[in-house]
């Protein structure tokens, strides 16, 4: 293998390890953490709405995850199971990529069924200062069709 595939794969294996780091923070409720993933001037677009800048991404996630503890365990009722995460470099600080996303709801009763959505994160990211971020993320929900957003 060549040295610059090799560089590659390491520089997609930092990119692939912001999203699973997002799904972890996201659900152990550790959301002040959010800029070892974001940039600061990420925008996010997902099912709670439009986030723009790490403050406010830190906060809409903040609300949706006081809003969403309808049994006040203090622990966010989603587990967030991201896979298939396809990577594109395309340049030296900056690459695009996108992953799936199955979002089970874990405060339902056992009688019904866990499954929340499946959609695709399409991302795009930045390397500022040696280190990976997300500079934009979209939530593109595929199922079910109604969920707002698109």
């Amino acid at each position: 293998m060549s040295e610059r595939k090799l560089l590659d794969l390491l520089e997609k294996e930092e990119i692939r390890t912001l999203r699973l780091n997002y799904s972890q923070l996201l659900d152990s409720g550790q959301i002040h953490k959010m800029e070892e993933v974001f940039t600061s001037n990420a925008r996010v677009e997902v099912t709670v709405g439009e986030m723009n800048g790490i403050e406010q991404i830190k906060q809409g996630l903040k609300n949706a995850y006081d809003e969403f503890d309808t049994h006040n365990r203090k622990h966010f009722p989603f587990v967030h199971a991201v896979m298939n995460h396809q990577i594109v470099l395309t340049d030296k600080t900056t690459a695009q990529g996108e992953c799936y996303l199955i979002d089970f709801v874990t405060s339902r009763e056992q009688s019904e069924s866990p499954l929340l959505l499946v959609g695709r994160y399409l991302d795009r990211y930045e390397k500022i200062d040696g280190q990976w971020r997300i500079s934009h993320s979209k939530l593109d929900v595929v199922w079910p069709a109604n969920s707002g957003v698109q």
